[in-house]
């Protein structure tokens, strides 16, 4: 199946690099960390993460959580809060 992702581009630089030192693929060393990442037990070797909250207004208006690309969208405006 083909589909569309967004890698930072260091990230995405590491993996080509693995691929190329492995001798395989681009979309195999993908394939192998999503199949590590998913694999049963894998969230229970994580430490727990603590994120800070802040009071504010809520949504920004066109904000939808639900809709990830069009967030990344409007992230990528000139002009948006950082």
């Amino acid at each position: 199946m083909r589909t569309t992702i967004r890698l930072d581009d260091e990230l995405l630089t590491r993996a080509k690099r693995a691929a190329l030192e492995r001798g395989t693929t681009l979309t195999a060393v993908i394939e192998d960390a999503l199949r590590r990442a998913l694999a049963p037990g894998a969230a229970a070797r994580r430490a727990p993460v603590s994120l800070p909250t802040f009071r504010g207004d809520g949504l920004q208006p066109g904000v939808d959580l639900d809709d990830s690309a069009s967030l990344l969208d409007l992230m990528d405006e000139p002009g948006a809060r950082a």
